[in-house]
C-alpha cells in the first residue's frame, strides 16, 4: 500500500427516508477542519434512492464535492448493498479519512468496510484532529472505563476510520454560496442477488424522553443520595421545563431507565442549559455532555472534576440548593416551550 496515493477527507451521509442525519451534518463542520488543516477536498458519500437533490445540502453543510450513487437497491440500508458501493468509491478514488456517524447503520457499515480495506477504525470517537506533518489522524475517545482519553493513529493503512458520536461535534451554518462538484457512480446491484430482504420498517413509536433535543436538561448523580431525593430534580425540572437525565450510577440504582443516562455509554447531549447536581465529573460522563451551551455545576465538594467544565458552579448541598432554585424559578413567568421570560 502506498500510503501517498490516498487523499482527501470524506464524511459517510447518512439518510434516512431523504432526510440528511444530523450527525453527517456535524461531521461535515469537523472534516471541514481537518480538510483545510491537511489542505485538501472534503467530500461526502451519498447513497440511496431518490437522493440526488440532497447532494446541495450536503456542499452547503461544508463540502467541495459530493459522491452519489443513487439506485433502487439502495432505498432502506443493507450492510451488503451499501458496503458494496462503499468499497466501488473507495478503491477507486482513495480517500485517506473517512469518517461515519456512531449510529447503528454508520458503525455497521464502518466495521464492515474497514474489515474488506484492511484498515483501522476508531470506535464512539469524541475527538478529532490530525497530524499535519505525518498525515495522521488523532481519534480520542474514553478508555479503560473512562478514566482515561486515548488517542489513536492509524499509521500503515488507509484510509483511517473513525465512527463519531450525534452531538460531539458542532455543524457549520449552511452556506449557500457555496460552489461544490457532484460526482456521480454507477453500480451494479440486482434485488435478486441480495442476501437480505427489507420487508418492513418499523418506526420508534414509543414516548420516551428525547435528550438529544432537550434545551434544558437537569441532570443528577449519585450524590443526591436516593430515590427520594432525587425527586427534587423532577420538581426542579417541571419548574423550568427541563427534561431529566443521569449518570451511570444512577441508573445502575434504578433511580432512571438507562434510555435517560448521560455519557460514554449512553446519550450525548448539547442543551442550551445542563444543571449537573450532584455530579462529579467523570470523565465518562462529561464526554456526554461538555458541549453543552451552559453548564451549571452543584457539588458540595470544591473539587469536584465538574467544576473544571462548569460555566458556573455552585459549592453546597444540593438537597438544600435545589428547593431554594425551585422557590425563586417559581416567581418567575415561562412562557410556552419552556422559555422563561425576564422582566
Amino acid at each position: 500500500m502506498k500510503l501517498e496515493e490516498y487523499q482527501g477527507v470524506w464524511v459517510f451521509i447518512e439518510q434516512n427516508d431523504r432526510v440528511i442525519e444530523g450527525v453527517s451534518l456535524e461531521l461535515l463542520g469537523a472534516g471541514r477542519k481537518l480538510a483545510d488543516k491537511l489542505n485538501v477536498s472534503l467530500a461526502g458519500v451519498l447513497l440511496g434512492e431518490g437522493i440526488k437533490p440532497l447532494a446541495s445540502e450536503v456542499i452547503t453543510g461544508g463540502a467541495d464535492e459530493v459522491y452519489v450513487i443513487d439506485h433502487p437497491v439502495l432505498k432502506d440500508y443493507r450492510t451488503e448493498s451499501y458496503m458494496k458501493c462503499i468499497m466501488l468509491l473507495a478503491e477507486k478514488y482513495k480517500p485517506e479519512i473517512f469518517l461515519y456517524g456512531a449510529t447503528p447503520n454508520g458503525k455497521d457499515l464502518a466495521s464492515a468496510v474497514a474489515t474488506d480495506l484492511n484498515t483501522g477504525l476508531t470506535a464512539d470517537t469524541t475527538m478529532l484532529d490530525v497530524d499535519v506533518d505525518n498525515r495522521l489522524l488523532e481519534a480520542s475517545r474514553p478508555a479503560f472505563g473512562g478514566n482515561i482519553m486515548a488517542t489513536i493513529l492509524c499509521k500503515k493503512h488507509r484510509p483511517q476510520m473513525a465512527t463519531v458520536r450525534p452531538k460531539v461535534m458542532k455543524a457549520l451554518e449552511p452556506d449557500t454560496a457555496r460552489a461544490g462538484k457532484i460526482i456521480e457512480e454507477t453500480i451494479s446491484l440486482a434485488e435478486e442477488d441480495m442476501r437480505t430482504k427489507v420487508f418492513q420498517i418499523v418506526k420508534d413509536v414509543t414516548k420516551k424522553a428525547s435528550l438529544a433535543e432537550a434545551h434544558v436538561i437537569v441532570c443528577g448523580g449519585k450524590g443526591m443520595g436516593d430515590l427520594q431525593n432525587f425527586g427534587l430534580l423532577y420538581e426542579l425540572a417541571e419548574t423550568i421545563g427541563a427534561s431529566v437525565g443521569g449518570t451511570r450510577d444512577v441508573v445502575e440504582a434504578g433511580w432512571l431507565p438507562h434510555h435517560l443516562q448521560i455519557g460514554q455509554t449512553g446519550e450525548t447531549v448539547t442543551p442550551k442549559i445542563y444543571f449537573a447536581v450532584a455530579v462529579s465529573g467523570a470523565i465518562q460522563h462529561v464526554v456526554g455532555m461538555k458541549n453543552s451551551e451552559i453548564i451549571i455545576a452543584i457539588n458540595k465538594d470544591p473539587n469536584a472534576p465538574i467544576f473544571d467544565v462548569a460555566t458556573y458552579g455552585i459549592v453546597g448541598d444540593a438537597m438544600e440548593i435545589i428547593p431554594k432554585l425551585i422557590e425563586e424559578f417559581k416567581q418567575v413567568p415561562i412562557n410556552q416551550g419552556g422559555e422563561i421570560s425576564y422582566a
